[in-house]
């Protein structure tokens, strides 16, 4: 059964105080962000400098097996860089000279920083430069840091798209476009430029785009879409360069989907009547699908620890849309202005936390005892042995849960651990 929708006078979080911690934090790295990335950017390679760690951590993380041959790779700093007894841009330059020579197929190469390599000084913005000459007119090289000493892990692609966004052709055309941010799986931003066909909306790109030549050009006449909550620094390039940001829900649920897809509409004078004709389907597929989950989740109590920066909007599709009770929520980087819509439709009360410190916030958590709790891989086990269930953050970036045709399975991620703890009480 459907939950009412809640009132106005129940919700709003948009001027609530923020809870700031600043402690110890469980939370992956920004080299994390190239295991989707580099399968999205098709002839794209993902050159991480740094040290056997971050190979190991990626290698695992991507699950590849050894005669797989992904574009990503770890050009590794030994002791003797470490220790000033190699010229480290030179053996840089050897190893991308060997790599595109091997992988001729490459056209846009990344060099990604680590904490290794900040902490020995390695510019690789200068590398990048002089390896963009060299080679010049086959493939183009960036950087961007992947660090995790003051990040958290999606931070690494809002890096890369930065990164990008300085590389941007300029428009000039004077014709109004429409940019969607954020690197979406390819079922997904197909379902997207469906339905801004059907809207009548003309010039539609995407950022990343699919191959290194495709990257849209960006302008004045640009209006773009975030598609993630945790792009703020490329909001802000974009904008630098001219762009245009419409404000709305994220696409999470049938609302957050509704109203992002209005925005585009309004923006670009799509009649009303018809944007309720064109989006009226898989609205309606989108409330039926969460409907095989409102039993399991309504009522329920959450509690979100930082780590992607998904949980504001997420907090808000699981009580606007299911009727669950966020206890905390906490997300590494609260940008404001970005999340406004999100926070005024969180229920009152409602603790926002931004930022981490482990140990308070698990006494919290033990303290409420919500009915599930979101967080790190490294914190799930412990809390599961304390007898409380836990839902694998990770997994919501990793899994496609953006648009209309995927919110069935977003409320089934959160449904499927209170389920099986049921089966298990059983």
């Amino acid at each position: 059964m459907t939950p009412p929708p809640p009132s106005a006078a129940t919700l709003g979080c948009d001027a609530a105080p923020v809870l700031r911690e600043r402690g110890q934090r469980e939370v992956f790295c920004g080299l994390t962000g190239i295991i989707w990335l580099h399968r999205k950017v098709q002839d794209a390679f993902f050159l991480v400098v740094g040290s056997r760690t971050c190979a190991h951590l990626l290698q695992s993380a991507a699950g590849v097996m050894v005669f797989a041959e992904p574009r990503f790779g770890t050009a590794i700093i030994e002791e003797r860089d470490l220790a000033g007894l190699a010229d480290c841009n030179e053996e840089l330059d050897r190893v991308v000279d060997r790599l595109l020579t091997r992988r001729p197929d490459i056209k846009l190469l990344f060099l990604v920083g680590s904490c290794p390599s900040e902490v020995i000084k390695l510019d690789l913005s200068r590398a990048a430069a002089r390896l963009s000459t060299k080679h010049a007119g086959t493939t183009k090289i960036l950087n961007y840091s992947g660090s995790g000493i003051e990040t958290t892990f999606t931070e690494g692609e809002d890096a890369c798209l930065t990164a990008l966004v300085a590389d941007l052709p300029t428009d000039t055309t004077g014709v109004s476009s429409l940019m969607i941010v954020g690197a979406l799986p390819d079922v997904v931003e197909d379902q997207f430029l469906r339905l801004f066909a059907e809207l009548g909306i003309a010039h539609v790109h995407m950022l990343p785009a699919r191959r290194a030549g495709a990257m849209p050009p960006v302008g004045p006449d640009t209006r773009f879409l975030l598609a993630q909550p945790f792009l703020g620094e490329t909001a802000r390039a974009l904008e630098d360069r001219g762009a245009t940001r419409l404000d709305a829900l994220f696409p999470f649920g049938a609302e957050g989907t509704t109203s992002w897809l209005h925005a585009a509409a309004t923006a670009f004078g799509v009649d009303e009547m018809h944007f309720r004709r064109v989006i009226a389907p898989g609205r309606e597929r989108a409330k039926r699908a969460i409907e095989h989950s409102q039993a399991q989740l309504a009522g329920k109590r959450i509690t979100f620890l930082p780590d992607s920066q998904l949980e504001v909007p997420l907090a808000r599709f699981l009580a606007t849309e299911l009727g669950m009770e966020p206890v905390e929520v906490g997300t590494p980087y609260l940008h404001r202005r970005h999340l406004a819509q999100e926070l005024a439709l969180l229920p009152k009360g409602t603790l926002i936390s931004e930022g981490q410190d482990v140990d308070r916030q698990l006494d919290r958590v033990r303290a409420a005892r919500p009915d599930l709790t979101v967080c790190g891989l490294g914190l799930a086990n412990p809390l599961e042995a304390e007898g409380l269930t836990t839902k694998w953050a990770i997994e919501l970036v990793f899994s496609p849960i953006h648009g209309f045709d995927q919110a069935g399975d977003l409320a089934e991620l959160f449904a499927r651990p209170l389920r099986r703890r049921d089966v298990l009480k059983l």
